[in-house]
């Protein structure tokens, strides 16, 4: 299983200091500043014409220019620092890195002409006080929140060792694949899965259209429902190929559909300034290459399929003339290459700004590229990668950082926590996923409490859906408790996600198909995930992979959906074991279509009145049965 070297010893919140590189271009920014405000009083200083001391006065403070033409003009400094508030806000975003240079040198230059032959005289002191009041508040905010840090992360620590073995002692055991079977609520979300993935490749019903830039963009409703199906086959189907794999390769596809990708268009023109080359997988957007890597891997870990290697088969195509061939081999340098460049060792989503959340799917997908083509990616970076998230973006609470810009160090208030980041960490971590675990289950236990009999979590309603930026749901919260519950094996935690889930969100079955009315697309998304995710599932599925077995003998890949839905299916490389669901109107007779047979060989389907089948040359047999109600098959060679 790939970990990495040191993780204890680097889990640990490091002495509240902030790492090399971020004080470094703390120190570049301030330094900037500095010089804007020096190079601002000059032509104050020498009495330069009012025009050169309105833009002078503009560089202290966004819009303070205007305090120098006086009268109704000085109401344009408060309007201007609001619109520079949503540059840096469209700069956040959508990397659109010229957004707020604009505001402030717009305001400077367009201040120069409105002021007369001579500046209103209290200007400079207004804008000099107004500038000095502005930064000795966030200095004051920044102290006071870092007090607040300090003393959360010498709680942290000194709950730490009970916490962890709190944690460890609920661990439930990983269940042997021998046992595993979807039950019906993990059934009715897989065909609320299936019903998107098996659409047509260019089709979007039932997803979620709010913008392409942030978290409730397609190509991570995409990732998603990838990566759920992905879950479902590796951990629970692996000889069940069908519509399965089919619903995974449509996803794959739809993923380079222009209208999921082409945002980088605008990215690089705004924030990398590229008018020429918009290659969206090559510099930094880890929010692409991370999610969509691990996405595609998965797929090919659960079902063998090598076509995803091969030059070219991942191509983004934005025109007649704009095409960027990629394959899995290139997806997953870019990653690499990008961690080996970047000072942080983290790279950025937007440009400009690194989500640590983004860059843990992005070391989580070479985990899994390094299983499946023997490359020694995460060894090269591990410790490096790990040192800086402790260094560079951990608070002194213990805590990681939502997110940081890259270019001025400083960090960005966004709503996030931990809790989205443990499952990742144990992909490569495991030590380090258990502290950042732990002291979460032991914060949720105080908010368990019963109603109607049963265990709920009773969060505040002020939770976000990050798939359609609703305030008030806790459905997309108790979705993200669930996989991490489940991940670390709490079963109890787990258990009252889904008791709130089915008290608060709305839960409708309808023909079959279950999903949670007050969630987003990808809120169901992630219920899905934790409904199917058990002990170390979401490790073994990047570190592992299914039982080599598996990828061999027997498997089912045909048969009607949604007539029939697959609660099971395990070879052992000779014999398949099958459990079968037919749907709410399926007609008992139900055709089976087996592939990767011995040619010519005979079959028994155990299950099914001993029915004898043979291969065809080219290893594939059908044979109709009949369901009634939830059905168990065994293939084997006829003795």
């Amino acid at each position: 299983m790939a970990t990495i070297a040191g993780d204890v010893g680097n889990a640990s919140p490091r002495a509240w200091r902030a790492g090399p590189v971020t004080r470094a271009r703390q120190r570049n920014t301030l330094l900037l500043y500095l010089a804007l405000l020096i190079l601002g009083a000059v032509p104050v200083a020498t009495g330069a014409s009012a025009s050169w001391q309105a833009v002078g006065i503009g560089l202290w403070l966004p819009g303070a220019g205007f305090l120098a033409a006086g009268g109704l003009w000085t109401l344009l400094l408060p309007v201007t620092l609001l619109l520079f508030a949503l540059a840096i806000f469209a700069w956040f975003g959508t990397g659109a890195i010229v957004a707020p240079p604009i505001v402030w040198l717009g305001a400077a230059a367009l201040a120069s002409l409105a002021v007369g032959h001579a500046i209103w005289a209290p200007a400079p002191y207004l804008a000099a006080g107004l500038t000095l009041a502005l930064l000795g508040w966030l200095y004051w905010r920044a102290a006071r929140r870092r007090a607040a840090d300090v003393a959360m992360g010498r709680q942290r620590a000194a709950i730490m060792p009970m916490a962890v073995e709190q944690a460890e002692a609920r661990r439930a055991a990983q269940p042997k694949p021998e046992v595993r079977e979807l039950d019906d609520d993990q059934l009715g979300m897989m065909r609320y899965l299936l019903d998107r993935g098996l659409q047509p490749v260019g089709a979007f019903q039932g997803f979620d259209k709010r913008d392409q830039f942030q978290t409730a963009a397609l190509r991570y409703q995409i990732n998603w429902l990838g990566s759920d199906l992905a879950t479902a086959q590796a951990c629970y189907c692996p000889g069940f190929h069908g519509y399965l794999s089919l619903a995974q390769r449509n996803l794959i596809e739809k993923f380079l559909d222009r209208r999921v990708w082409d945002y980088w268009v605008l990215e690089s023109l705004w924030g990398h300034l590229n008018a020429t080359d918009w290659d969206p997988a090559a510099k930094d957007n880890i929010m692409l290459t991370g999610y969509y890597g691990g996405q595609v891997l998965l797929y090919m870990s659960a079902t063998g399929d090598r076509r995803y290697a091969e030059p070219g088969s991942l191509t983004f195509r934005l025109n007649g003339r704009n095409a960027w061939p990629h394959d899995i081999h290139t997806i997953c340098r870019s990653i690499y290459d990008n961690f080996r460049r970047s000072a942080y060792c983290l790279y950025p989503c937007e440009p400009n700004w690194i989500y640590p959340g983004c860059n843990l799917y992005g070391i989580r997908t070479l985990v899994a590229y390094d299983r499946l083509f023997g490359t020694s990616y995460v060894a090269e970076i591990g410790e490096r990668w790990l040192d800086s998230l402790d260094r560079e973006f951990t608070t002194a609470a213990g805590t990681v950082l939502p997110l940081k810009s890259s270019i001025t160090g400083f960090a960005f208030p966004f709503p996030g926590s931990d809790l989205g980041l443990t499952i990742m960490a144990n992909t490569f971590a495991p030590e380090r996923a258990m502290r950042m675990w732990a002291p979460i289950a032991m914060g949720m236990r105080r908010m368990l409490k019963e109603e109607g009999g049963k265990p709920i979590l009773a969060l505040p309603d002020k939770s976000i859906d990050f798939g359609n930026y609703r305030k008030g749901a806790r459905t997309f919260a108790m979705g993200a408790m669930m996989m991490a519950a489940n991940e670390f094996g709490d079963v109890e935690l787990a258990r009252a996600a889904a008791n709130t889930l089915d008290l608060w969100s709305e839960r409708t079955e309808r023909e079959g198909v279950l999903y949670f009315r007050k969630g987003s697309n990808l809120a169901n998304c992630a219920i899905a995930q934790g409904l199917l995710l058990r002990t170390d599932d979401f490790r073994d599925l990047y570190a592992k992979g299914p039982d080599p077995r598996a990828l061999t003998g027997p498997i089912l890949d045909e048969v009607a959906y949604p007539e029939v839905m697959v609660a099971r299916a395990l070879g052992d490389g000779q014999a398949l074991e099958l459990v079968l669901v037919p749907g709410p109107s399926a007609a008992p007779a139900q055709r089976l279509g087996f592939a990767r047979l011995q040619p010519g060989r005979c079959y028994r389907l155990e299950g099914a009145g001993n029915l004898s089948i043979a291969a065809d040359t080219q290893g594939r047999a059908s044979v109709d049965v009949n369901l009634a109600g939830r059905t168990a098959f065994r293939l084997a060679p006829a003795t």
